[in-house]
């Protein structure tokens, strides 16, 4: 099929929740994509930060290949290798004692209302299951996942929502001091918001939050789908601040494309998980978990994290410097290889503009340019993005 043929069929059998497509991706190769025309795109995109170790990476592939020839799926209350594997590396480079995969990030999420809402429940009182989420936030689309994303607001139409939700103010701890009461049972937070704008938490914030929770018997979730699993430069992000939660969510970069997700809890919280109290049929399989374990040990690798703060300091540097001699950028934030770029021009008609250019982007937020390029992206490819980012934003109409 060509390139209109594939979209004039999409029309007729997919569900129309995307804006139609102009681009239709058939291969990729490292930080690139190639649609079915022929044309090459640098991926700044990477799956809206999935991607980690981009496209078609040669040992990857034979990871994944080598464990579907053996075993792919046995039931969830089974143990295999890769499932064990994966769950040690992940807890023996965190802070936490124990995980659980999923099939997504929305399903993570899931899970870790159900495990601090139960840990409420018989650590604080029966009706302690409210739960403190953040405006601005994005944290999934399963009812779970949506109740505490305040998109909630702009579609009614999905409701009732989960009860016992209340939003507060990103950045601002009198409004979550204000939101707590002897219900509260979890709040969760993305430490750097991703629909938001890519809005970094501030340090001071997150150290009051956690004091919040600790002098109020309350379980902090940290949402590090999007920013988790080096893509912020660190392991964790949680590590950027020096502040643990009690729960986290991961997702994205944990597979790198194939889809797996987990949650990961401290054993004080995570001993609440009993027996019947959570379970998946296809969470923590023997091919995602493999493909999990494989991620994180390339990630935690001598010298890849250094790679990403490397590549992160010049996307930074050539992004002031377009900001410096143009104008046409406001303002810059984010952290490692997760960027939200500000500008004078139109988000809405500028990732059409620079995607005809030849690089892929997303949008954050409003009119925040995201850029978030597989963690392996290399000194050429941040100068060929810049480069395209530049001339862009001087011949865009804004």
């Amino acid at each position: 099929m060509n390139k209109d043929d594939i979209i004039k069929t999409s029309k007729e059998v997919l569900f129309p929740l995307f804006p139609p497509p102009s681009v239709v991706p058939v291969r990729g190769e490292g930080c690139y994509l190639y649609d079915s025309e022929g044309k090459k795109y640098l991926d700044f995109a990477a799956g809206i930060a999935v991607n980690a170790l981009g496209h078609a990476h040669p040992e990857y592939t034979e990871a994944a290949t080598a464990q579907m020839k053996t075993l792919m799926l046995v039931p969830a209350n089974y143990l295999s290798t890769p499932k064990v594997k994966a769950a040690k590396l992940l807890v023996d480079n965190s802070c936490f004692d124990y995980a659980f995969f999923t099939n997504s990030g929305t399903e993570a999420i899931d899970g870790c209302i159900k495990l601090a809402r139960k840990w409420a429940y018989e650590t604080k009182n029966p009706d302690a299951n409210e739960i403190i989420a953040f405006r601005g936030a994005f944290h999934g689309r399963s009812y779970g996942a949506a109740s505490i994303t305040n998109k909630r607001e702009s579609q009614p139409f999905f409701a009732p929502y989960l009860s016992g939700v209340k939003f507060a103010d990103f950045n601002d701890i009198n409004s979550v001091n204000n939101a707590i009461s002897d219900k509260t049972a979890a709040i969760i937070i993305e430490p750097i918001q991703g629909e938001g704008g890519i809005t970094p938490a501030t340090q001071d914030f997150l150290t009051a939050l956690r004091d919040l929770c600790d002098e109020n018997h309350i379980a902090l979730i940290f949402d590090e789908i999007q920013a988790g699993i080096g893509r912020t430069g660190k392991f964790m992000a949680y590590e950027q601040y020096g502040i643990e939660p009690d729960i986290a969510a991961f997702a994205k970069g944990l597979g790198a494309g194939f889809p797996v997700g987990a949650l990961a809890a401290k054993k004080h919280i995570g001993d609440h998980f009993t027996p019947g109290s959570h379970g998946s049929t296809y969470g923590g399989n023997p091919l995602a978990t493999h493909m999990a374990e494989f991620v994180m040990a390339k990630i935690l690798s001598d010298g890849f994290l250094d790679h990403v703060n490397t590549m992160s300091k010049r996307l930074r540097a050539g992004l002031q410097h377009i900001k410096e001699t143009t104008g046409a950028i406001t303002d810059i934030r984010g952290m490692g290889l997760m960027i939200g770029v500000d500008t004078t021009h139109d988000i809405s008609t500028l990732v059409p503009a620079l995607l005809n250019a030849g690089l892929m982007t997303t949008q954050a937020g409003s009119n925040t340019l995201r850029l978030t390029p597989p963690l392996i992206v290399n000194e050429t490819e941040i100068d060929e993005a810049l480069h395209i980012i530049q001339s862009t934003l001087n011949t865009h109409s804004t």
